[in-house]
């Protein structure tokens, strides 16, 4: 049995933002209570033995729930595999993460998302549910058998990485998949806008002098796809929204009785594109940063619920590729392990958005948006839980690191406030910065 004492609970399924006492047994929370004394929990232990944790000064929250991430097997381990990933993941106080399907071969059928569900399940870190492809291939033409894939393990399905062009196609996937009761998640990219570009059209990419991608490769695909949800009354989840228009369409939508939910990327709400130099092919992402207003959108609509929800798209690279020069380099940061530290130093600590919309927006939310366990610490649910430290230091080192990964932007700096004890299941996966 885990006792936590006086440890500040953050559990948006309770609305519960206090210091608590926290029972964990059997997998399970027991019971959270105001105060509990020794004599108490000796009674409910009924002979098991007790782990005490003092949690003053600490944050205990329902571990994260990241549902896009890049975990590169089958066919790319040298950047990343299912267990560095998972390892990775409980590290940056992830007890759950969906792995896109872009791999090679792409996650386009019941036997390759069986694999990669198998895989989670024998690393024995953070839960790794498979989000399996819309169409076979990933070539945006014919769509793939989606109860099978689901019968199999499928949380979700996405071409993520290719936007599916065709409106027919995503249509006809948006009226497929309500039989599966899933997500389509949509890479909203227009390719003919987007072209050859390699990062935001602005004022940023012309004194780079590199081609820029327009705000509207992604606005115009997530004006169409929502028209789509709201004909179809289909399941929609936006992908890494970036764009002040995407904002202000997502809102929209919603207020018209939209069946959409969006995220955002921790790096859209911390960058922006002004702080791009040539050389910085750590910072190339897809999308691309915005400008300080798209940033300051994305905040907002954050903070007022428009974006439903946080997640990494932790994207592994090698070195090598990083070390491209900018218009011949990878998009992706490799975010799992320093994203939540990240947010918490650059937006919550300065008090841009609260720890309990933090929690709400990456934990909860994807829980209750995606039908998962997890997400709430409720007495009987199961005890994926984060504890937080805010005073925590590490300088983020590549020594330091488990992901294969090392395209952070946040290398050797030093950050203070991490998941300092993660549990998956009641079982303790991380201590004091150290997988187990």
């Amino acid at each position: 049995m885990w006792w936590l004492k006086d440890v500040w609970v953050i559990d948006p399924s309770q609305k519960l933002s206090a210091p608590r006492d926290v029972l964990v047994q059997g997998g399970q929370v027991l019971e959270i209570s105001s105060s509990m004394t020794e004599e108490e929990v000796l009674e409910k232990a009924q002979g098991e033995s007790i782990d005490a944790v003092n949690g003053q000064g600490k944050f205990l929250f329902p571990g994260l729930i990241d549902v896009h991430t890049h975990l590169r097997e089958p066919g790319q381990e040298d950047k990343e595999d299912i267990l560095s990933g998972s390892r990775a993941a409980v590290r940056g106080g992830f007890t759950t993460i969906l792995a896109m399907a872009n791999t090679q071969p792409v996650i386009d059928n019941r036997a390759l998302v069986e694999f990669v569900r198998r895989q989670g399940e024998r690393a024995g870190y953070a839960h790794v549910l498979p989000i399996g492809t819309v169409t076979k291939g990933m070539q945006g033409a014919e769509l793939v058998e989606m109860a099978d894939m689901k019968e199999g393990g499928a949380a979700a399905f996405s071409d993520d990485g290719k936007n599916i062009q065709n409106g027919e196609v995503m249509r006809l996937a948006l009226e497929y998949a309500k039989l599966t009761g899933l997500l389509i998640i949509s890479h909203c990219e227009d390719k003919y806008l987007a072209g050859e570009g390699q990062m935001r059209r602005g004022v940023a990419s012309a004194r780079m002098g590199l081609k820029g991608i327009p705000a509207s490769a992604e606005s115009v695909i997530v004006a169409r796809d929502l028209l789509l949800a709201e004909e179809t009354e289909g399941k929609l989840h936006l992908a890494h929204i970036s764009t002040v228009e995407s904002v202000d369409l997502i809102r929209r939508a919603k207020k018209r009785g939209v069946n959409v939910t969006a995220e955002v990327n921790p790096h859209h709400l911390i960058f922006c594109d002004e702080v791009l130099g040539i050389t910085d092919t750590v910072l190339k992402v897809n999308p691309p940063l915005g400008s300080r207003a798209d940033r300051e959108a994305l905040i907002e609509g954050l903070r007022d619920g428009t974006l439903d929800m946080i997640a990494t798209d932790h994207a592994p690279h090698t070195q090598a590729e990083k070390a491209r020069p900018f218009a011949e380099a990878p998009f992706g940061i490799a975010s799992l392990e320093t994203a939540l530290s990240a947010v918490w130093q650059h937006l919550v600590v300065p008090g841009i958005i609260s720890m309990d919309r933090v929690v709400e927006a990456w934990s909860f939310s994807p829980a209750q948006r995606f039908g998962l366990q997890g997400g709430s610490l409720v007495p009987g649910s199961v005890a994926d839980m984060v504890l937080f430290d805010p005073e925590f230091s590490e300088v983020i080192e590549p020594a330091t690191l488990v992901s294969k990964a090392r395209n952070t932007p946040f290398l050797h700096k030093t950050f203070q406030g991490f998941p300092v004890m993660v549990w998956v299941e009641g079982r303790l996966v991380q201590r004091d910065r150290k997988v187990l």
